[in-house]
């Protein structure tokens, strides 16, 4: 055995006193394949030593929720008929900033997994992505790159990307964030825990063969990007999302039958992850014979079998004599399938690799929850807060011409359309993508045999978060069930991606635990419970000495439920003639904005006008109107402000507006503000008096503000161009900054 120390606990990314409890755990000093173990599984990545003492404050508990937190591969949720809906989010970050196309490949295989381990059929796939400024060549490079993994693999992997975002900023131009979310269906009585038990039942590697590729993965993802990352190239896996479509038929087909006891996907960590959490769950251990797991390459030792992130992989634990049932399976799909050990009654994992035992370790040290460290870190307010808090509306100079100011916003990335990249995805495979042919807030896919839809978005705006991150978390918890209520549906329940800088340093970790208190409170007042989701901590660069991090970005996943399609409600504006009102109180506020950002090149500003007692009655009035179909459409005030929501209503048919702005507030606050709490929404002529009617029983701030016009857009009687101009502006402009055109 070779001998180990604090050096090379060290180098493993392991601390002084880690390495000391590991020795107390054991009774002895580990050698390296154990000291390995320990390095992977007790990783920020695999273990959230250094969040989860506050991600056990968020809520979990809800009325939908079937499986919390933590306890499965992903979320399972209620959603009525007899059916469940698996959904979770994870970032591969890391991955993509040294490899782009495969760290995204590997991401959309990797979340698909998680759920169709689960038993659930994979049915939507949703994504957000940051990048930097889009004018550089690496940007570009990420984003071709990163874009065209998620296209290839999700397209012939045969499940369609149904929505996501996109935003640029220069914070990502180093460390980018790729996270990628997957939402799937099962019938409630057909799903399948990830959980090991029963002594003498035999233990199953299945899928693709095991190589090199991605050891130490879930290490890599724990550092800060450097100038060597680009070195880490072997820790990126890679991807065959033809064996996934494979492995996932397989899968299911082997649901039917009553063999399987328990399954888990194998991503970070790989076998060692595997064994140890599905033997922590059921109170058992597992005997591991590393020579039997089918290896693709010669010369590999031990411990990198037991480490690989080899893709397209899977554990499964057999109930002892059904073994025929499931390699017959497998050999009908031509999968790999080999019995590499069983179950046994004790809390170890023992290793064996030709004959001796290369590693003989305690499964629930290993695992979150169990032996893993916890840490309390210290927190901070960061110096910028308080300077944030001082911008003044005042000294800020309204425009000359609003009209330029508009159609810079129109032209600006984070506005402008991101055609150039979801026409890259297969949007329809494989299910009724309601949301493809009319446009709403969020994702619509149907649930065949019922009334029922599934409505998926994700959402953050991280700017908001880092002036804020306690009120700007909130607003990403508001704007995701906004989006969900304006489309016809119900929040149910989130997913999350914590995507921030080092835990190690105080002002990072105060953005983390003020995000985490925005989350706990907005999704007890929306009755969203947290199903799970993904840390991802050291998202900052340290290139040339200097370390600069993302701005935290606290990714939202949010499912909600149409009850019946028939109240399936569009953004599109529908005829002309019907009359705009918008929902909500205008504020003379343009703090945070995109507007206030790249127009006027302000950075430092705070967070928002919000109110989550004003929002949450948003929502309800927005649901019941949609009930009474008294609104041919509902569409919400979010980046870019009023203006940009009105464009975007007015493009699908190809309609104008005319709009009067508020006396009240100056001019570009209620074009170009980012206030919260408000929708637009259209009335048909003949509903107005019904609408207003209901509107005065309803403690919500309402206003009519103009009329739908047949093609062009005024405000304020001046002219502002035709729709078609301002449509094909909103459609090209990231594929001419992308291509050079």
């Amino acid at each position: 055995m070779e001998e180990v120390n604090y050096q090379t606990a060290k180098e493993l990314g392991l601390l002084p006193e880690e390495f000391d409890r590991i020795k107390e755990i054991l009774g002895r000093t580990p050698n390296f394949t154990e000291l390995s173990i320990y390095s992977v599984m007790w990783s920020e990545h695999a273990s959230y030593k250094n969040s989860i003492k506050w991600l056990k404050t968020l809520p979990k508990k809800g009325k939908h929720i079937l499986a919390e937190a933590g306890a499965e591969n992903a979320g399972l949720v209620d959603v009525g008929d007899g059916y469940a809906c698996a959904f979770k989010i994870e970032s591969h970050n890391h991955p993509c900033a040294v490899e782009p196309y495969q760290g995204a490949a590997t991401g959309v295989g990797g979340i698909n997994r998680d759920i169709f381990t689960m038993g659930a059929r994979p049915i939507a796939q949703l994504n957000s992505l940051r990048f930097g400024n889009i004018n550089s060549d690496r940007t570009k490079w990420l984003l071709k790159g990163v874009v065209k993994g998620i296209g290839d693999y999700g397209n012939a992997f045969g499940v369609p990307v149904v929505g996501g975002e996109v935003f640029f900023d220069d914070c990502y131009n180093v460390n980018p964030l790729v996270n990628a979310m997957s939402v799937g269906l099962v019938r409630k009585e057909k799903t399948i825990s990830a959980i090991a038990k029963g002594a003498g039942n035999p233990v199953y590697i299945v899928g693709s063969l095991t190589g090199k590729d991605g050891i130490h993965g879930s290490t890599f993802a724990s550092a800060d990007i450097t100038e060597d990352s680009a070195n880490d190239i072997p820790s990126i896996q890679v991807g065959d999302p033809f064996m996934e479509k494979l492995l996932l038929e397989a899968t299911l087909e082997l649901n039917k039958t009553d063999a399987v006891v328990g399954m888990q996907d194998m991503g970070a960590a790989g076998i060692i992850c595997s064994t140890s959490e599905m033997s922590e769950k059921g109170s058992c251990g597992m005997k591991i014979y590393l020579d039997k797991v089918p290896l693709r390459q010669k010369n590999i030792e031990a411990w990198e079998i037991l480490l690989s992130e080899s893709q397209e992989r899977m554990l499964v634990v057999v109930e002892k004599g059904k073994e025929k049932i499931v390699e017959d399976i497998f050999q009908k799909w031509d999968l790999a399938c080999s019995i590499i050990g069983e179950v046994i009654d004790d809390d170890r994992l023992l290793f064996h690799y030709h004959g001796k035992i290369v590693a003989d370790v305690t499964a629930s040290t290993l695992v979150l929850g169990g032996g893993a460290p916890i840490y309390t870190r210290e927190y901070k307010e960061p110096a910028y807060y308080n300077e944030y808090k001082k911008f003044n509306i005042d000294n800020v100079a309204e425009p000359d011409d609003l009209k330029e100011a508009a159609m810079t916003i129109i032209a600006n990335p984070n506005i402008a359309s991101k055609r150039w990249i979801y026409e890259q995805y297969d949007t329809m495979v494989g299910t009724k993508n309601m949301s493809t042919n009319t446009p709403s807030d969020a994702a619509i896919v149907n649930i065949k045999k019922t009334k029922k839809a599934l409505v998926l978005t994700t959402d953050c705006n991280s700017r908001y978060v880092k002036a804020n991150p306690e009120i700007g978390t909130m607003i990403a918890v508001s704007e995701a069930a906004r989006n969900i209520v304006c489309s016809g549906g119900e929040p149910c329940a989130i997913t999350n991606c914590l995507n921030f800088g080092n835990p190690y340093n105080p002002e990072s970790y105060w953005q983390f635990v003020g995000a985490i208190k925005g989350m706990t409170r907005a999704c007890e007042y929306f009755g969203t419970p947290v199903t799970g989701g993904n840390v991802s901590f050291y998202n900052q660069s340290n290139i040339d000495g200097k370390t600069e991090s993302v701005n935290p970005t606290p990714v939202i996943g949010m499912l909600g439920i149409l009850k019946n399609k028939e109240n399936q409600m569009t953004l599109a504006f529908r005829q002309a003639g019907d009359a705009i009102f918008l929902l909500g109180k205008s504020v003379n506020d343009i703090a945070s904005s995109e507007y206030l950002y790249s127009y006027h090149k302000i950075i430092a500003s705070p967070v928002p006008y919000f109110d989550i007692e004003e929002e949450y009655n948003l929502h309800q009035t927005i649901q019941q109107l949609i009930t009474c179909k008294l609104i041919c459409s509902a569409h919400d005030v979010s980046d870019g402000g009023l203006f940009v929501a009105l464009t975007e209503s007015a493009m699908p048919k190809n309609l104008g507006f005319d709009i009067t702005t508020d006396e009240k507030i100056r001019k570009d606050a209620f074009l170009f503000g980012e206030s919260q709490g408000r929708a637009v929404v259209s009335v048909d002529a003949k509903n107005i008096d019904a609408f207003v009617h209901f509107m005065t029983s309803q403690s919500l701030t309402y206003s009519k503000i103009g009329n739908i016009t047949p093609s062009e857009i005024i405000i304020n009687k001046k002219s502002f161009g035709k729709i078609d101009e301002i449509k094909k502006i909103y459609d090209t402009t990231i594929e001419k900054i992308i291509e050079n055109n």
